[in-house]
């Protein structure tokens, strides 16, 4: 689960780390009443006014604006607020904002310019081991460096059974070539950031920049947080700051009927039972020159009001030319599943306007296909992979 640079940020300073403090507004009137409050509790006299987006990149769209006084907080809030942000990771549309984030200026004018930092916690799924992930090119896009200069990239894997142990916090800073009360500063950073990561059941930490101030001071500009939807369950505070707005509908919307559902840009679409049945489903729509228009796993069971669900999101994509079905019928008898089909495909009537392909295999598997032949619909049974393959093929020429 995504979660929005204001709410990363509150989770990173609930285990304390520094922050660049911000307030976020819904409107330029909020925006106002933002800065001015932050101008009494900080001093701060300029403002930065960042988009709130799941989406980087948000800068080079024009989504994160310096005000320097009262009048632009309130001129720039109005701008972003309700415009349709493009960055490198939208769509052409781009994304509608609907929330800014009034932050502190903590580039003190006048002084020095400051050093900024990367830095991400991670898990390497080849090590099964926690990785920090840093850099001193801060402000960058990290494929850039990772591709011009990627000896500027380090990386710190941590025992899980240990955690991060403090030489570990102390070569990070070293690295970055920190010194005196900023090194200090940095491995206290380093220590609470990788804290934040384990407690909050989080998948990705990602702070571009780490600033290090004229005072020494180190602090998260920004925060990109995806938390474990598996691990929600433990924290019900976290559950509540999902943004739906910000997330596919058709995937938001298959989320309420419980099916597993990702949207991709094939052009064939998927209804399978099981994960790994599922991409096996996707590698076979591939080898039969298709592309796979999204993985929908239905479960163990298929009934028809089931079946129905899955017809009405997949056909929401008008790319999708045909649909394969391949189910495995251990749990769920293979016949059960065709009768779902059957009367799913009647219940809809002219919706559905593709050629549909059913492999079903397991128990029934012979009743099953003799429902499919026998329905008189526009639905073609196969019993091989290849078989099923082919007529991918067959229906896409």
């Amino acid at each position: 689960m995504n979660l929005h640079e204001y709410q990363g940020k509150e989770i990173l300073s609930s285990f304390g780390v520094r922050i660049q403090r911000g307030i976020v507004a819904h409107n330029a009137k909020e925006a106002v009443d933002a800065a001015k409050q932050l101008t009494s509790e900080t001093g701060t006299e300029w403002h930065v006014i960042k988009a709130q987006v799941h989406a980087g990149g948000r800068g080079k769209g024009g989504g994160v604006k310096l005000a320097k006084n009262i009048q632009e907080v309130e001129d720039i809030a109005g701008q972003i607020i309700g415009m349709d942000l493009v960055t490198p990771q939208t769509s052409a549309e781009g994304k509608r904002v609907h929330q800014v984030l009034v932050a502190e200026d903590v580039y003190y004018p006048g002084e020095s310019e400051p050093d900024e930092y990367y830095m991400s916690v991670l898990l390497n799924r080849a090590t099964g081991r926690n990785m920090i992930m840093y850099s001193t090119e801060g402000g960058m896009d990290i494929e850039t460096v990772a591709e011009e200069t990627p000896h500027l990239i380090y990386t710190e894997e941590v025992d899980p059974s240990t955690g991060l142990l403090p030489f570990q916090a102390r070569r990070i800073a070293f690295n970055l070539g920190l010194s005196g009360t900023a090194f200090k500063e940095m491995t206290k950073f380093v220590n609470a950031l990788y804290t934040a990561y384990v407690k909050s059941d989080s998948s990705l930490f990602e702070i571009n920049p780490v600033l290090k101030t004229s005072d020494s001071k180190i602090m998260a500009v920004d925060a990109k947080v995806t938390l474990d939807e598996n691990a929600l369950y433990r924290h019900k505070d976290y559950v509540e700051m999902r943004d739906i707005r910000e997330e596919n509908p058709v995937e938001v919307e298959a989320k309420a009927v419980g099916l597993n559902y990702v949207d991709l840009d094939g052009n064939v679409g998927c209804m399978v039972n099981g994960a790994g049945l599922a991409m096996a489903t996707m590698d076979l729509i591939k080898q039969a020159g298709g592309e796979p228009a999204n993985f929908l796993d239905v479960g163990g069971t298929a009934d028809a009001k089931r079946v129905e669900e899955a017809f009405r999101l997949i056909l929401k994509d008008d790319n999708v030319k045909a649909i394969l079905i391949n189910i495995f019928g251990g749990i769920v008898r293979c016949d059960r599943v065709a009768q779902g089909v059957v009367d799913a495909y009647k219940n809809m009537g002219d919706a559905i306007k593709v050629p549909i392909i059913v492999r079903l295999q397991g128990t029934n598997a012979d009743i099953a296909k003799e429902l499919i032949d026998n329905s008189g619909l526009d639905v073609q049974s196969a019993v091989l992979f290849q078989e099923a393959a082919d007529k991918v093929q067959a229906v896409l020429a």
